[in-house]
């Protein structure tokens, strides 16, 4: 528990030293690499998107080695089936002729689940992955697995390409408790890493958080206070998505068809609650919020014809709501 300053500046400081070593190796990213943390630490999943050679693989991988966390990666194709993500049951045979069977573990049996291209697979392979990410466990054959704890998915996906690709559904899309767009980067962090990469030697990540302190550091989050204040301003934030609320703005009556469910505001106060102690406080504040309401949002808003005719992106919504918010405080 919580219960001396010391315990809140060990929980600051450890952040920081994470996130320190991964700029050893990933160049710029730094909003990325934040959020992705504060996902990390409350438990949640992570959809990563951006154009082919931003680093995305490697943010994920570089993660795990300085959480020193177990990775697996699973490479997404249209072929790929089901039983090659979670497993199956083998027959095996004795001696004596006799058979048995037993589960080989699929690559979902990992701490860090590195789901590459995720929407390049089948609805029938992707909804694999739904019962890891929600239950954290694996059903095969009538018997029941459980998954490695911690246990996470962070998946990929590029937003460009439309030829064999299958869009995630919503469903799936509401398991992952952020979505970051992973943007190209600068002129000076382009050069730095033509640098790093052209160069003799190559960077890596070292050990800065054990599984067990990683799960430590996941409970003091969950202890982090939230008023009723800002708890009443994150539920109105979600419901002002929904285009039937009578506060909601013009523009989500206009061009919003779906607004975010309640795993919304869960991914909102559990990452919230992770910036708070990440900056050495025991409450939760709007700014707090504020930081979160986008990334938590954004893949949760269904844009009716009208708003996808218009081109008009969901995070210009949450702006937009954020501000009316902020007007009426």
């Amino acid at each position: 528990m919580l219960q001396s300053k010391e315990q809140v500046v060990w929980a600051m400081e450890t952040i920081d030293a994470v996130k320190q070593e991964i700029g050893r190796v990933i160049v710029g990213q730094n909003e990325v690499v934040e959020q992705l943390l504060w996902a990390v630490i409350a438990g949640g999943h992570v959809l990563l998107e951006g154009i082919p050679g931003l680093g995305k693989t490697m943010l994920v991988r570089t993660i795990a080695d300085t959480l020193d966390l177990d990775f697996s990666r699973i490479q997404f194709t249209p072929d790929l089936m089901p039983a090659d993500i979670t497993g199956t049951n083998l027959v095996e045979f004795g001696a004596k002729g006799e058979t048995a069977y037993r589960f080989q573990r699929g690559p979902i049996f990992g701490n860090i689940v590195l789901a590459d291209e995720i929407n390049r697979a089948t609805p029938k392979t992707q909804s694999a992955l739904l019962e890891a990410m929600q239950e954290k466990t694996v059903t095969a054959g009538g018997e029941t697995h459980e998954l490695p704890k911690p246990f996470f998915v962070l998946a990929t996906q590029n937003p460009l390409e439309q030829e064999g690709t299958y869009p995630l559904p919503e469903a799936q899309l509401d398991r992952f408790m952020l979505k970051l767009d992973v943007t190209y980067p600068s002129r000076e962090e382009l050069k730095l890493i033509v640098q790093r990469t052209t160069a003799a030697s190559w960077e890596s990540a070292n050990r800065v958080l054990a599984a067990a302190e990683l799960m430590k550091l996941q409970a003091f989050a969950k202890e982090v206070l939230v008023s009723d204040e800002i708890l009443d301003l994150a539920v109105k934030l979600l419901m002002m998505t929904h285009p039937g609320e009578a506060d909601a703005p013009d523009l989500v009556k206009q061009v919003v068809r779906y607004g975010g469910g309640p795993r919304g505001i869960q991914s909102i106060i559990a990452a919230s609650k992770v910036r708070a102690l990440s900056s050495g406080r025991l409450h939760v504040s709007w700014q707090d919020i504020r930081m979160i309401a986008v990334p938590a949002l954004r893949h949760r808003i269904v844009l009716g014809y009208e708003g996808q005719a218009m081109g008009i992106r969901t995070d210009a919504i949450i702006g937009t709501i954020l501000d009316t918010l902020e007007l009426q405080r």
